[in-house]
């Protein structure tokens, strides 16, 4: 599992192990794992290869200047172009040019890039706000130009650490190595994006961080943990019956789509009421169907609510039927529309609504690109605001639970999931892990776990339903060997 904690408590942490450390004993060693990275990435020829710092004037220009050091003594050609000579890192700079290595103003870029092999960005780093000053941005637009690789120092300049933001220039990385733990900004995007392949180095913080992250994300053996599993004395109603109401004449395969996502995701039976029984029956004749409301089907574990409904104007009776229910439910799409927070809070059983950003910017009175760039905010809002364990879908799908605990953030997936009908897939899958008697936050998680993972086995281009026919699959390579599904 991948863990990551906000700036201020990784600052405190720093403060208090260094309390019990020589001096300048914590960035030795984080120089130490940047160089060894560094070295790694120059392999099989640093020596005499050359590698630029970018170099500002907090910890990170000071990691970054002793770190040039350590390669400079090896062979390689350092050069640190300092943003603000006159407030580097005294003693980084004095190692490096003692090592052999050289600095220079930032108007020798051109010169001191041309043939670089690597370039390492030490500008901001974790305290940096907003986007990169003028000058820096130009500097690292130059790089971008010269196509050099950039390893970044702890994180990417321009990204901010707790959130991802990006809020002007930033840093594409394609190397960035942490220290410490995670920052919730390498695991969320844009600003995973623009980390690149993320690296930890332990520096020793561990025992000085509180228990409980900001953000997680869980690794191959956690998901499967919270898989559920039959024994011997199981029948449908122990291993969870989920009921569908989904589809419509215009959408009958958003119906099919989610009822077999339930039936893949391990649901003792499926009870479907809608429009759409025809085309369900036709595909998975296992499922139990219903053409009345979605309260006289039979007995069910949790609902699953709204995908495919579409305009159909009986749409807004069966969702309030089901949000009449004393079960679990899951709000996707076509259900999520008009949704009150007070009628959400007041059900007693809970509720998981799993919108994509679109949804969730009309569920929170605001646009599209601001939860695009605000993801962990706006997931945070959402279930804060509508007393609700919500999954925002996207580039990164993030799962945040209405106590405003740690937010969880789905490692698998693949671009390729952007299609159509691979949402009503992931509602089908989770509706029956909520039927097993997991908690939303944890059917959420294993739920775009699976998911995610079976859209990297199916064939490409995947269809939602060939994501929909890789879930046993995806399901066994977890259960069989958790390990190896780590992402």
């Amino acid at each position: 599992m991948r863990t990551a904690h906000p700036v201020e408590t990784v600052r405190a942490a720093e403060r208090a192990l260094m309390a019990t450390l020589p001096e300048g004993t914590l960035m030795a060693r984080a120089a130490a794992g940047l160089a060894a990275v560094a070295a790694g990435l120059l392999r099989p020829r640093l020596y005499g290869a050359r590698v630029v710092l970018l170099t500002g004037s907090g910890d990170n220009g000071g990691d970054a200047l002793y770190a040039g050091a350590r390669l400079a003594r090896r062979g390689a050609a350092v050069t640190a172009l300092l943003l603000r000579p006159e407030r580097a890192h005294a003693g980084g700079v004095a190692a490096l040019r003692a090592a052999g290595g050289r600095t220079a103003d930032v108007d020798e870029a051109e010169r001191a890039l041309a043939g670089a092999a690597l370039v390492v960005d030490g500008i901001t780093g974790i305290g940096g706000h907003g986007g990169l000053r003028e000058d820096a941005a130009r500097l690292v637009a130059r790089v971008a130009a010269a196509g050099t690789p950039v390893l970044a120092v702890d994180l990417p300049s321009g990204v901010d650490a707790d959130t991802g933001e990006v809020r002007g220039d930033a840093v594409r990385a394609a190397v960035t190595v942490t220290f410490g733990t995670y920052k919730p900004g390498l695991l969320i995007d844009p600003g995973r994006e623009y980390a690149g392949e993320v690296r930890l180095v332990d520096i020793g913080l561990g025992p000085h961080l509180p228990p409980e992250p900001a953000v997680e994300a869980l690794g191959g053996a956690e998901a499967a943990a919270l898989l559920p599993r039959p024994s011997a004395e199981s029948d449908k109603y122990r291993r969870g019956v989920v009921g569908v109401v989904a589809g419509s004449a215009h959408y009958p395969g958003a119906a099919v789509l989610a009822v077999g996502g339930a039936l893949r995701g391990g649901a003792g039976a499926v009870r479907y009421s809608g429009p759409a029984a025809d085309a369900v029956i036709a595909r998975y004749p296992e499922t139990l169907v219903s053409g009345g409301a979605p309260s006289e089907a039979g007995r069910v574990q949790a609902w699953v609510v709204g995908p495919g409904l579409g305009q159909d104007p009986d749409a807004a009776r069966r969702v309030d039927d089901v949000l009449e229910s004393d079960v679990p439910i899951l709000i996707d799409a076509d259900g999520l529309r008009g949704l009150d927070p007070e009628r959400l809070r007041a059900r007693p059983a809970p509720t998981l609504l799993t919108p994509h950003a679109g949804e969730a910017a009309a569920l929170l009175g605001t646009d599209r690109g601001r939860v695009e760039a605000a993801r962990l905010a706006s997931v945070c809002e959402l279930a804060a605001r509508y007393g609700v364990t919500a999954l925002l879908k996207g580039s990164t799908t993030l799962i945040a639970a209405p106590d405003g605990g740690t937010v969880r953030v789905n490692p698998t997936g693949t671009p390729w999931l952007a299609t159509a009908g691979s949402g009503d897939v992931l509602s089908g899958l989770t509706g029956a892990l909520l039927a097993a008697g997991l908690s939303p936050l944890d059917a959420a998680s294993a739920g775009a776990y699976v998911h995610g993972l079976a859209g990297s086995l199916a064939p490409e281009p995947p269809m939602a339903s060939t994501v929909a026919e890789a879930l046993p699959d995806a399901w066994a390579r977890l259960t069989d060997a958790p390990g190896e599904a780590d992402a």
